[in-house]
């Protein structure tokens, strides 16, 4: 599939205006950014960018368009979802095609994100009937006492490049059913995917009545983004991106007393314990590795072996990384696509000059391929490194499929390795044992917002809620009482006797 089909069949042309608020906004005037495919360095389009007025006039219409929206009934808002569910669906290769030749991912993972965003919307028609408040025992007699969730306002939703489609689609979806509107500020490196999501729910929204209900800005943090995050007409702010960005964005609105939802670095391990099942471990560790060239936030970044099974395990892992195959990610035989531009490729080679500094050992990879021109795409070799547990490198998280190996002789010095990182996303244990299992899931386990048994820490489904802890940010996204975040929370008494106790036992007055 090229590019002229995939942008006919999404609307999207030569350039693309990056403002949508109920309309598209391009201001012949307007700032320009191109956007360059990482597979061979074409220049794919070119976006016009938000100025400061532009986002005066998303975020009024964002606004009043929830002023509406929050009044229609909840099953109702929940069947508008169903129909864009059903328009993802009609053009799920089209933009899973776009995620790969935008981003670099292969053509199954961007198409698992579409999928992503479908069944992200499923979940969301069934929540929108399932929007439950607890109803409490009064003390005092003849009184009712319930809790009952309204919408919040308006959402912002800043989203990172390497999920340019799914982590918008997890959050949009369910403030939609909760009667939220939205503002979306998308990566500048992936603006396309974000147009043409906006542009297929536009249609649906609009058929319902709704055109502004999904806004999208696309320009520089400096311009849109500082707004959006000091806009107290936006009372809650969803980010996914690095943790310093995640630390000044919190107290910039926290300042204004407003919430945020922060999914920020991971630095993932899996503990392959003596009695682990190799062949599960070894084809969870690849995926989890090499998926999405080493960029998602929930990339296994180490491998905390159990000792007497450490020499198998590394030869394995070098007899499957032999095998993969590099290369164009529209190719269904690719195993690994481009990393997303030039300057990620530059964090890899300075993380592999870094290893090599510390004392790491390289065992495979640590190249970039095919030259350092742009036109040659922006392809590196993934990476096994033996490590010592005290590398200081293994403490940071790199963006790029570098793999680090840790030997351990017991399943408590396997946690203390795993926990001692500052980041606490995603983790996982390869074991067949259940007292291993059990106590890597017990308080003194695992000290992350996922943890798994024998899967690996990458392909999380959107009927949990999605999160981790320290540096991680602490919010929860997608599936569970995640939806309870985008609500307000009201506690409601109702008196229907003729006498007014006070509770407590309180006597005032006469």
């Amino acid at each position: 599939m090229d590019s002229r089909t995939v942008f006919g069949r999404l609307g999207l042309s030569k350039r693309c205006p990056g403002v949508y608020a109920g309309e598209w906004i391009d201001r012949p005037d307007a700032d320009t950014m191109p956007v360059v495919s990482p597979i061979d360095g074409n220049v794919l389009a070119d976006v016009t960018l938000a100025s400061e007025a532009d986002y005066e006039a998303v975020a009024r219409t964002a606004h009043e368009t929830f002023t509406n929206w929050r009044m229609v009934p909840a099953p109702v808002r929940g069947r508008l979802v169903r129909d864009l569910a059903d328009a993802f669906r009609a053009v799920k290769a089209e933009l899973g095609a776009l995620v790969t030749m935008e981003m670099g991912k292969i053509r199954a993972e961007g198409e698992g994100e579409v999928q992503e965003v479908i069944d992200m919307a499923d979940f969301a028609v069934g929540l929108s009937r399932q929007l439950y408040g607890l109803s409490m025992h009064s003390e005092r007699p003849s009184h009712r006492m319930y809790e009952q969730w309204h919408p919040l306002g308006v959402v912002g939703i800043v989203t990172a490049f390497n999920f340019p489609a799914a982590v918008w689609g997890w959050n949009a979806l369910l403030a939609a059913v909760c009667g939220d509107s939205m503002i979306w500020k998308p990566a500048s490196k992936t603006p396309l995917t974000a147009i043409a999501c906006t542009r297929i729910a536009a249609k649906v929204c609009a058929a319902h009545g709704h055109p502004a209900l999904m806004n999208l800005l696309i320009g520089p943090g400096r311009t849109v983004g500082e707004r959006l995050i000091n806009d107290r007409r936006v009372p809650l702010v969803s980010f996914t991106g690095s943790t310093p960005q995640g630390r000044r964005i919190a107290s910039s609105v926290a300042a204004r007393l407003g919430r945020t939802i922060l999914e920020l670095g991971g630095n993932n391990a899996i503990i392959v314990m003596d009695d682990a099942d190799l062949d599960l471990a070894v084809r969870a560790i690849l995926f989890g590795a090499v998926g999405t060239a080493g960029q998602r936030c929930t990339s296994t970044r180490r491998i905390i072996m159990h000792r007497r099974i450490a020499k198998v395990l590394v030869r394995r892992l070098l007899d499957a990384y032999a095998q993969i195959r590099i290369g164009d990610p529209l190719d269904p035989k690719t195993v690994m696509g481009p990393m997303v531009d030039r300057e990620a490729v530059g964090e890899y080679v300075t993380a592999i000059r870094t290893i090599r500094e510390q004392g790491g050992e390289i065992l495979c990879g640590g190249r970039v391929l095919g030259g350092r021109t742009r036109a040659s795409g922006c392809f590196v070799a993934p990476t096994l490194v033996r490590a010592k547990k005290n590398l200081p490198i293994m403490r940071e998280e790199t963006f790029a499929p570098i793999l680090y190996l840790v030997e351990a002789g017991s399943l408590d010095e396997a946690i203390r390795i795993q926990n001692s990182v500052d980041q606490g996303l995603s983790s996982a244990i390869f074991t067949r044992g259940v007292e291993a299992a059990e106590t890597f899931l017990s308080p003194r386990g695992s000290d992350c917002g996922i943890a798994n048994v024998n899967i690996g820490t990458s392909g999380a489904e959107i009927g949990g809620a999605f999160g981790g802890e320290k540096d991680t940010g602490g919010g929860r996204e997608a599936g569970s009482d995640a939806w309870k975040v985008y609500m307000r929370r009201q506690t409601t008494t109702i008196n229907h006797g003729r006498d007014l106790p006070l509770a407590q036992g309180i006597r005032f007055g006469s």
